[in-house]
């Protein structure tokens, strides 16, 4: 049976991490599990954790100004979900649901926030690789925005997208 500093190193978000480090988020983390439908996370919500997907995958939604829901992205088996745990005000951007079964590993924000207080070279290691996150998330709402605005608007074609 693996243990869940072993699950923590092998996530692909903490590959190459010292061990350390590993040993640091470890103490800030737990398994978790959703069933389908299940709610992470609402937007406007406290935001003090973020999630290592194991297994299955989770809907980032956001509503849409004409109402409705709009999924942003899905997030998968070896993605991290969550950075706002991160930046102040600490309130999540999106709402996340699963999409079928999910295990994950979540981590306390809360905890890491303090542990990073006080090693700022974590910290830093960690900020690095999250902004890598909200540079992926950030290009993938701007292809769904393109592919949504082009489809309302005649004549247009995303094909060059």
């Amino acid at each position: 049976m693996e243990n869940l500093r072993s699950i923590v190193a092998e996530h692909p978000f903490c590959k190459e991490l010292e061990p350390a480090y590993v040993d640091l988020l470890t103490g800030c983390a737990s398994n978790v599990r959703f069933e389908a439908g299940q709610r992470l996370f609402r937007e406007g919500g406290e935001a003090n954790k973020f999630f290592l997907i194991r297994e299955g995958a989770v809907s980032l939604e956001t509503v849409a100004p004409q109402g409705g829901k709009i999924t942003v992205e899905t997030v998968s088996e070896g993605e991290v979900l969550g950075w706002a745990w991160l930046v102040p005000p600490y309130r999540w951007h999106f709402t996340a649901s699963a999409a079928g079964p999910v295990r994950a590993i979540a981590m306390d924000g809360t905890c890491l926030r303090t542990k990073c207080q006080k090693n700022h070279d974590l910290g830093y290691e960690l900020l690095r690789r999250t902004i890598d996150i909200v540079g992926q998330r950030l290009e993938a709402t701007r292809f769904r925005l393109l592919d949504l605005y082009s489809a309302e608007v005649p004549g247009s074609s995303s094909e060059f997208f």
